[in-house]
This record gives structure tokens, C-alpha cells and sequence, in this order.
């Protein structure tokens, strides 16, 4: 028994140790080029505040469907979520040119853990995560109105299966994308000490890559406490720093193509779950109006083809289960082609970049009101990995946005 509790955890442990590893990698690459754009001008070299921090988080599980309020995770009678994490990040000093740009924004990397109070059906997901906050605007002295975003997965579910866990439908897979976003209140104690305290939405989803895949959405409430480990903590905000080395507003144009899998149901005599994945290739185009260092915005041509688009209409008739057999479509009947209104915040190693679209042309399965919300992680000044979520109507999940893109005419 207790070898298979330990072959049990490290299951676990090895993937959230990747995705640390990983998270850590790519932050230490992205700090380096942010690195090497930085002058000193007060001769003392470019210096990183480091902070360690902990949050505790209490939520509500909200309904995602009316077929499924009953069986939702949890139960009727508890509807609540609570969850720990522990998080380090860094912030640049004001020695520097990023942190007198950005005043008292941090990014970093946490880890959580969170309850939904029926762990015999859900498990007890262990959460690994990029996250990136900064005060907007300070209210009174020591006191700023802040915002953080989190961006990363959730392991350890226990999924749906039909004999084992057939209440649980909601969650299909045993790993699930998780984004946060939260805004608070942050009070300065000391030059060492933060307290926070504020509200924020929470989605976990797989992005279709495996099914049942309703998503799960939580509302709550936040409480943290901040240790700065060298250096004094910075009460600056991001309104205090219009004015510093003002950047001429200009047009800059963003190229992204990016791929992924996932699963579909399609209506063959009743729905049926269809076997195998189908693939998701896609390329975005923006021209994005840089207002300031903070914010851009503009209009992306988003052209994407999905291999299961339509393909109820070639359903070879009689077929179904594992032998279920469609013929192959054209491959531009499952191509859409729309427009999207994009807007996206600024920061010095990421980027959060969220729009709102309608396919113009493509099948009848594939002309509908989507919406985009993608991390865009700079790797140089113009190059970029983007990691992006569509869905359509707001509620429905379409794919996941995995690949990269280059920025031209950059003059930030």
C-alpha cells in the first residue's frame, strides 16, 4: 500500500515539477532580454526585488449548465471551492528603466492547491502557474487598487468515467487549463510587509481536448499577505508613470499561428461523442494602435480550419461508436475566415491579449460569435509564444491557441 501511494504522488509531482521548471526557464530567458533593454541611470546596474508570498482563496462554484446543476461538482448544498497558494515573485527596482516604467508590477510563478469539498469526485487539484500583477492606481498612502492574473494548469482531477465517476460531469480530463483574474486592495504594513485583499473569477477548462468539458467557474474573495526579501517594496502605480519618456502612439502589426487538438460531438441520431482528435491550425493578423506602454488595441483577421468543422454533413450513414466513418470534407468548407475587435495590456514579459469576433465566412458550424483570450510570453523584443483559449457565445469552449508570433514596427 504504501508503494502505491508514493507511485501515486510522484504521478503527481512529476508533471507540476515540469511545468515549474518550465515556467521558471522561460521567466529567466524573458527577464534577460527585458534585462538588456534597461539603462541605469543611476550607475548602479539593473537590480530585481524579489517577494514570497501566500494566498488564501474562498469561492462560489457556479452552475455551468442547466442539465448539470444537480450533479455539479460538490453538491447542491456545497457549492464552494477554497484554495491555497504559495508564489514567488520579482519587480524591478526603480534603479532601473523597466521598474521606473512599470512601477510595482511583478511577475513570478505560484502553486495551489484547492478543495471543492467532494474530493471523492473531483480530487484535489494541484494548480502550477505563471502570474503577473500591478497596482493601477494608489487611492491613499500605502493603499493601491491592484490586479493580478493568473495562467496555468491544474493536475490531479479526478475525470468523468461512466462506471467509476459518472456524477462528475464536468470535468473530462485529468489535467485542465486554469486562469485566474483578481483585483484587490494592496496596504504596505512596512518597507517588508503586504497585505491584500479582493475578489476574483477563476476558469478551468481542457479546451475541448477531452469531453465532457463544460468548464468550471468560480466568484470569491482573496486574502494574501507579501514578504519582500531584499530591497523596500515600491507603492508607486502604473497611472503615476504616463508622463516617463512619453512614447509617441504608433501602429505596430502582430502575426500568430498556432495549432492544437480537440475532441466533438456531432448529432448522428441522437449526440455521440466521436472517437480520436481532431486537429486545429490557425494564423491571427493584427494591426494593434499603441496607445501608450500600457494598452493597445485594434482589429485581427483570424483565420483558423478545424478539422471537425462540419463534419456531420459527410457522416457515411449506418456507421456509429469506434466504427463511425465520415467522408473527408473540402478543405476550405472547414475554414473560417473573421474579424475580431482585440485589446491588450502591456507588461514588460507578458502580455494579455483578449478580443471579441464573428466568422464572416465559413460553414454553418463554423459561423458564430467567438471570443479570445491568450498570454503572450516575449521571448526577445519582437518574438513571442503565444498560448491562447477560444470560445464561442461565451459559453461554449472551442480549442485551445498553442504557437507563436512576431511583432513588426515595435517602437516601445
Amino acid at each position: 500500500m504504501k508503494r502505491y501511494r508514493n507511485a501515486k504522488s510522484s504521478r503527481l509531482v512529476r508533471p507540476v515539477r515540469s511545468v515549474l521548471m518550465t515556467a521558471v526557464a522561460l521567466l529567466c530567458w524573458a527577464d534577460a532580454v527585458a534585462d538588456t533593454t534597461q539603462t541605469d541611470t543611476c550607475g548602479r546596474g539593473s537590480q530585481i526585488i524579489h517577494h514570497i508570498g501566500l494566498d488564501v482563496r474562498g469561492a462560489y462554484v457556479a452552475p455551468a449548465r442547466d442539465a448539470v446543476k444537480r450533479t455539479y461538482i460538490g453538491s447542491s448544498e456545497k457549492d464552494a471551492a477554497m484554495s491555497w497558494h504559495l508564489k514567488y515573485s520579482f519587480g524591478y527596482s526603480e534603479t532601473t528603466r523597466t521598474g521606473r516604467l512599470y512601477p510595482g508590477a511583478y511577475q513570478g510563478i505560484g502553486v495551489g492547491s484547492t478543495t471543492f469539498f467532494a474530493n471523492n469526485l473531483t480530487g484535489m487539484p494541484v494548480t502550477a502557474y505563471l502570474f503577473q500583477g500591478a497596482p493601477i492606481v494608489r487611492l491613499a498612502k500605502g493603499l493601491t487598487f491592484d490586479y493580478e492574473w493568473n495562467f496555468g494548469a491544474s493536475f490531479g482531477w479526478k475525470k468523468y468515467n461512466e462506471d467509476s465517476n459518472p456524477i462528475n460531469v464536468i470535468v473530462g480530463s485529468p489535467v485542465n487549463a486554469y486562469i485566474n483574474l483578481g483585483f484587490m486592495l494592496s496596504y504596505r504594513l512596512d518597507a517588508k510587509w503586504n497585505l491584500t485583499a479582493g475578489i476574483d473569477l477563476t476558469h478551468y477548462s481542457n479546451g475541448n481536448t477531452a469531453l465532457p468539458n463544460p468548464g468550471v467557474n468560480t466568484l470569491g474573495g482573496r486574502l494574501g499577505v507579501t514578504y519582500t526579501l531584499n530591497g523596500d517594496r515600491r507603492t508607486g502605480a502604473l497611472a503615476d508613470n504616463f508622463e516617463i519618456e512619453p512614447m509617441k502612439p504608433h501602429l505596430s502589426y502582430d502575426l500568430v499561428i498556432y495549432g492544437a487538438v480537440r475532441k466533438k460531438v456531432a448529432d448522428l441520431n441522437g449526440p455521440e461523442e466521436l472517437p480520436g482528435h481532431f486537429g486545429i491550425a490557425g494564423l491571427n493578423f493584427a494591426p494593434m494602435y499603441n496607445f501608450n506602454r500600457f494598452l493597445r488595441a485594434g482589429v485581427s483577421l483570424d483565420v483558423q480550419y478545424d478539422e471537425s468543422s462540419d463534419i456531420r454533413s459527410y457522416w457515411v450513414e449506418g456507421t456509429y461508436g469506434d466504427e463511425v466513418k465520415f467522408y473527408r470534407p473540402p478543405f476550405f468548407h472547414q475554414v473560417s475566415w473573421g474579424l475580431s475587435a482585440r485589446g491588450e495590456l502591456v507588461m514588460p514579459i507578458f502580455s494579455i491579449n483578449a478580443g471579441l469576433g464573428y466568422n464572416l465566412f465559413g460553414n454553418t458550424d463554423a459561423k458564430n460569435f467567438y471570443q479570445v483570450l491568450a498570454l503572450k510570453i516575449h521571448l526577445a523584443r519582437s518574438f513571442f509564444i503565444h498560448v491562447g483559449y477560444q470560445l464561442n457565445s461565451f459559453k461554449n469552449p472551442n480549442n485551445l491557441m498553442i504557437g507563436v508570433g512576431y511583432r513588426f514596427h515595435d517602437r516601445r
